[in-house]
Formats: C-alpha cells, structure tokens, sequence
C-alpha cells in the first residue's frame, strides 16, 4: 500500500513524532530519571548483519529476494529464556532448510535493561524497560517500547521484519508473505473490532473510517516493511499504555490489550494486512500441521492415556509451558499417548529435539 499523501499523511507524521516524544518524557519525568541510553550486547544485531554480508544474505545483491529479519522481544526470565533458545533453534534450522531464502537474521530483543548468559547464543538487542510501574503489572507493555528502541539503534539491513515470539517453533521456512506494501499476519478469532467498537473509537475515531478497517490482528507473527513498523511502533506504544491507563479498555481487553494496540496503529497509519489463516496453528484446537508454518504453543495440552483432550483439567499426560516457568524442562520430555493430535506430538518432539541438541541443557536445566 502507497504511503498517505497529502494533509493527512503530515498529520499522522505528526501525531506519530510528538506521541513518541511526548510519551517518553512523560515516562521519564514521571520517575524523576533521565534518558536511559539503550544498550547492544554485544551489537548483536549489527554483529549478525555482518555474518549474513559474509554468507550472501545481505539486501543490496540478493538476486530479487525480499529479506525479512525476525525480531523476538523477551523479558529476561527463565520461562522466556529457554522457550527463546529453542524457538532461536528451529529458526536456524528452517533458513538452512530449502525455501529459507527469504530468512535473514535473528534477534532477540532482551527488555530486561542488561545482558544475560545467552547473549553469545542468540543474537540479542538489550532494550531499557519502561521505568518501574509503568507497565502496571503488564509486563507485555515492554514489547511495543522495546521494539521502538531496537528500530531506532540497531543497524537492521533487510527491509522486512517478521515479529514472532518465544513460543513459536518454525515448522518450516516462511516465505516472505507480505505483499504490495501489505503486511502478512495471522487472524486471531479473539479480536473482535467490531464487538469493541465503542471502546475502540476512544483510539480510533470516526473519522479515520470504519471499525472494519482494524484487522483481527495482534502484532505476531506478522511480516512487515521495516519502513511501515517504524512509523506504526510509537503509535502501537503509546496506544497501549493509554488502553491499559483507560479502565474500560483494560477490562476489556485484559491479557490481548497490547494485541488490540498494535490492530488500531496499524490501521491509523493505513497499513493493510493480508491475513492467512495457515501462518500458524495452536494446539490442542488444531489437530494437523498441515501448511502451517509456526506453531503457537500458548495453551495446555491435557489428555488422559487414552488420548482424550481434558482441557481445563490437569490431565494424566500434558505439557504445558506453564509448568516451567521457574525451571527449564528436563531433556526428553515423555511422549504423548497414542491417539492424540499429530500437532501436540510433532510440538513435544520438536522441543525435544532442540534440548537435545542445545549444548549444556542438562547443566542449564538442573539450575
């Protein structure tokens, strides 16, 4: 999609600018702080831009491909750290994999303010918080800022970003979706626009069009102009730290606010989504990999031995990420009963796999 032009397009540069300023100072002042600088441990980013010049992965002379770099934003704690080491894994192993060509670099983009131990295993970007209290017990707050920090410091060289999160596992290589100025993302059927629209015309009024023009989008996985995220990430920002200050948003969207904030930045700044519903799959509801690329592992598996979902209650046989989110789980992981989903099977081996394969899990692990 051609960038807006005329009267409206300066004011929605204008609104993106003084936001962006306008926020940060507020956040800042409101702690008596000063500007924190944002930190690169150690330039990872630009360090693997230089591993993929070397490997011919670089944007200048990339024979027409259309390169997008993945971008993973992560807090620091030990349930975020190993579902990055393993999503980091697969990552790998889809861009070496035929049909990788569009997969550039990787990077995790660490908000916990300081490096950690797995700075020289995963090419990470170490963003500031936002100062104490204010995400108010949200801590998916930090995603939007961390994101406006790591596309104005880091040396990112392809045009395209994919945001994905630690609990993807890339089934195999994704194409570089977007089209035509249009970003790919996948449609959550949790977003409802149109139910919320009472709410939403609080961020989205009137007159930048229908409800409709908000897709039922959060802001991964999606694959996206480095060029339009630019301009949509201090509005997504700024956005979500207004729902989550606005007491009938906040209720209203709860867990998925920041979701909702990246759906209505994205459409103030006339970015249109192509939405595939096969971008990913999230187990148990889906049964079959099918040509999905992703797998979203965000709920519990439960089942009992005879291989009959029990969602809800804690099941003879389950895996659910939650069970490790003080401890990395343990090398080989039983294998669910017979009957369950190939999708729930396929998501424990490949989480198997990659423990197996990750050096030093086991020392990790008994931490």
């Amino acid at each position: 999609m051609a960038a807006p032009c005329g009267r409206g397009a300066l004011r929605l540069v204008l609104i993106a600018v003084c936001a962006a300023f306008l926020t940060y100072n507020a956040l800042l002042s409101s702690r008596s702080l000063l500007p924190l600088p944002t930190a690169s441990f150690p330039a990872a980013t630009t360090a693997s831009s230089s591993r993929r010049l070397a490997s011919g992965r670089s944007t200048g002379s990339n024979g027409g491909r259309r390169l997008f770099h993945t971008a993973v934003t992560a807090s620091g704690s030990v349930y975020n750290t190993w579902q990055c080491r393993v999503m980091y894994h697969w990552f790998k192993e889809a861009r070496r994999r035929s049909g990788g060509a569009d997969m550039g670099g990787f990077t995790r983009i660490l908000h916990s303010g300081k490096p950690d131990e797995f700075v020289h295993e995963i090419p990470t970007f170490v963003a500031d918080p936002l100062p104490d209290g204010a995400d108010q017990g949200y801590i998916v707050l930090n995603r939007p800022w961390a994101f406006v920090q790591w596309l104005q410091k880091a040396d990112i060289q392809e045009e395209y970003i994919l945001m994905a999160e630690p609990d993807h596992l890339i089934v195999k290589p994704i194409p570089n979706l977007s089209r035509d100025g249009r970003a790919a993302a996948f449609p959550f059927f949790y977003i409802e626009p149109k139910k919320y629209e009472k709410v939403l015309r609080k961020f989205f009024p009137e007159n930048e069009g229908p409800i409709t023009k908000i897709d039922p989008i959060g802001n991964s996985p999606v694959i996206i102009e480095k060029e339009s995220l630019s301009r949509i990430a201090p509005t997504w920002m700024n956005i979500s730290l207004a729902m989550k200050k606005d007491p009938e948003a906040d209720k209203a969207f709860g867990w998925v606010l920041e979701m909702y904030a990246y759906a209505v930045s994205s459409a103030l700044h006339g970015v249109g989504n192509i939405l595939h519903k096969d971008f990913m799959i999230q187990p148990p509801w889906d049964l079959e990999i099918g040509d999905s690329f992703i797998i979203h592992y965000t709920y519990g598996c439960d089942y009992d031995m005879k291989g009959k979902l029990t969602y809800g209650k804690i099941g003879e046989w389950r895996f659910d990420k939650r069970s490790y989110e003080n401890k990395p789980p343990p090398r080989n992981l039983p294998l669910p009963p017979n009957g369950v989903p190939q999708s729930v099977v396929t998501l424990v081996n490949m989480v198997n796999e990659a423990t197996t394969s990750i050096p030093n899990w086991e020392s990790y692990a008994a931490e």
